[in-house]
């Protein structure tokens, strides 16, 4: 039906109405399922009383199939289809990472959060770059804090939800009376707006923005004393301010430190909406609320927990490794999505 009218409609109100007919069709498709089998459930009840053994135990298996897969379009199928479509599902992802309580030890454990990322990244075809990375000083070999770009469609909607403090418990190596220290690295993952699509944004004009020019410090040699290549841009309307000294080129640093102040920008744009809906209703966008605890690595019980949600992993492993993580992102998208849904139902009856 809709290939049949796509070569009919070609004006603006009838190329909305097939857009809107063909997002519906999904939806249409779903309910239809859910009608044959919500009917095929109610046939196989009839025969779980039969006198016949082995027809109540096909029934009785046949009665089990068709209330999962009900549960499951219920659950699953149905909330993801009625909750309205993201506005950021074109957008990547730019984390930042800072080491917290515990010293050296939220350090190391910065450094193998990284790779997590990274690892569930790659598994999801999105490419990585690090923008910017201070190391611990010593020979610990921790990171003190990191800015790592995770381009790819639908990034940023998948680990918004990583924002906040993610605290580890384990025994650390140099501790030699075995005691279990706590630490935490405190993230934040703000929408990742790529310079083609800055170009028509309206997050800031270029006369709100300080630009000044200055020499990196640290390590370089003789090219850092001499080259004037750090940038430091100030955003005068937020006060925001970002650093970016990392690449030799003043150019490079430039173009940096403006893809950074557009995702903090973008990031505060999409926080104040969710502000705005929070008022309706406070509890919707908990898990985006970055001032606590959201998540705690258990090493001595293999046990990850996401606080916001309710679930407990036992293969912390996995989870580092990044295909646990997955889970946990399925999970919140899940909730999220169920949240809507209760929304959407509160405000349909009230």
């Amino acid at each position: 039906m809709y290939s049949q009218l796509t070569d009919e409609m070609s004006t603006p109100e009838d190329i909305a109405k097939l857009k809107l007919l063909k997002e519906s069709e999904s939806l249409q498709n779903a309910w239809d399922e859910w009608e044959e089998k919500r009917l095929a459930l109610q046939e196989t009840t009839e025969f779980l009383s039969d006198p016949d053994p082995l027809m109540r135990a096909l029934a009785e298996e046949e009665h089990t199939t068709l209330t999962d897969t009900l549960t499951l379009t219920l659950t699953q199928t149905f909330p993801h289809l009625l909750t309205p479509p993201s506005t950021t599902t074109h957008l990547g992802a730019l984390m930042e990472l800072k080491s917290g309580v515990g010293g050296s030890e939220s350090s190391l454990f910065l450094g193998e959060l990284l790779r997590m990322y990274q690892r569930v990244a790659n598994s999801n075809q999105w490419k990585t770059q690090i923008m910017s990375q201070n190391d611990l000083d010593g020979t610990s070999h921790g990171i003190k804090d990191a800015v790592v770009e995770i381009k790819g469609r639908g990034a940023y909607d998948a680990l918004r939800w990583e924002s906040g403090v993610h605290r580890v418990q384990r025994v650390p190596a140099t501790e030699t009376s075995g005691r279990v220290h706590t630490s935490t690295v405190a993230i934040v993952v703000l929408p990742l707006v790529e310079e083609t699509d800055a170009k028509d944004d309206d997050l800031f004009s270029m006369d709100e923005v300080k630009i000044e020019v200055m020499r990196a410090r640290g390590a370089g040699g003789q090219h850092v004393n001499k080259t004037e290549s750090a940038i430091r841009l100030t955003h005068i309307p937020s006060g925001i301010t970002v650093s970016m000294q990392d690449e030799r080129s003043q150019h490079q640093n430039r173009r940096k430190a403006f893809q950074v102040l557009r995702s903090r920008l973008m990031d505060r744009k999409i926080m104040r909406e969710i502000e705005e809906y929070r008022a309706v209703r406070l509890n919707l966008v908990r898990t985006a609320d970055r001032s606590e605890k959201i998540r705690t690595y258990n090493y001595a019980q293999d046990r990850v927990t996401d606080h916001r949600i309710g679930l407990t992993l036992m293969n912390l492993s996995g989870v580092l490794e990044g295909y646990g993580l997955q889970e946990i992102l399925d999970a919140l998208k899940r909730n999220h999505e169920e949240e809507i849904m209760e929304d959407m139902l509160n405000a349909a009856t009230s």
